[in-house]
């Protein structure tokens, strides 16, 4: 780690020597909310170089440049793990997206159900948190969201190698489910607080790829499933052990 208070995402290469210009928004963050000034150490991360330790150039209202001075941690690109779940109320979909960020989801893809309540996202406010968690948690990769698609749809594109969790509150085992089969990529499946309709769990139960799971024999809120099973996930198969 840099050391550095403060931690940044920048839509900008990164590397040594390289100058880095910022956006109105950060200057004001930088220089109007958290005071810094030059000379002040900033860690800086893009999603793709790892993180390195800059430093103010340059200090405006409305503008300004950091200055990176060396990589202090390499690029950590999490297991191939996809996170689709249904949107739900505003502030739990801001939370799923976040802590799927924190507990290294690789995508995170918001899908519609027959009874999700929600059928529009802001797709780039959801990457925004998925940022600010990056930021946050130390991390050097951020995920992408993407866009909300049906999930018949996505079904019906769904990619031969890689392989999906459907959690079902009717089962029991997850753990040993999880350990017998094997592959590197995987997704997990939340529904939405409705759950899935019978149309919908008859076809995840019928493709050979799905791998059903169950959350415990309380049924959870659909955003305390979602750390559940990626908790699950990540300690069974992940980066975790």
């Amino acid at each position: 780690m840099s050391g550095a208070k403060i931690r940044l995402y920048v839509d900008h290469p990164l590397g040594q020597g390289q100058t880095v210009p910022l956006t109105r928004d950060q200057a004001h963050y930088l220089f109007g909310v958290m005071r810094q000034s030059v000379g002040a150490a900033i860690a800086l991360i893009n999603g793709r170089d790892g993180e390195f330790l800059a430093t103010v150039e340059e200090a405006g209202k409305r503008s300004g440049s950091l200055l990176c001075r060396a990589q202090t941690q390499s690029l950590q690109v999490p297991p191939d793990l996809w996170l689709l779940f249904a949107p739900i109320k505003k502030a739990r979909t801001d939370f799923i997206v976040e802590k799927a960020a924190e507990m290294g989801a690789a995508r995170i893809c918001p899908v519609q159900t027959e009874f999700t309540n929600s059928e529009r996202i802001r797709r780039d406010r959801l990457q925004a948190h998925a940022i600010e968690a990056a930021e946050q948690c130390g991390g050097t990769f951020v995920p992408e969201v993407a866009e909300l698609v049906k999930l018949d749809r996505v079904l019906d594109g769904w990619p031969d190698d890689r392989k999906l969790i459907y959690c079902d509150e009717a089962l029991v085992g997850a753990r040993q489910a999880l350990s017998a089969e094997g592959g590197d990529k995987w997704a997990i499946l939340i529904g939405p607080e409705g759950g899935f309709s019978e149309a919908e769990r008859k076809r995840l139960s019928g493709l050979s790829f799905v791998t059903r799971i169950s959350l415990g024999p309380r049924i959870l809120r659909a955003d305390t499933a979602a750390v559940a099973a990626l908790t699950l996930w990540q300690s069974t198969l992940g980066d975790w052990g």
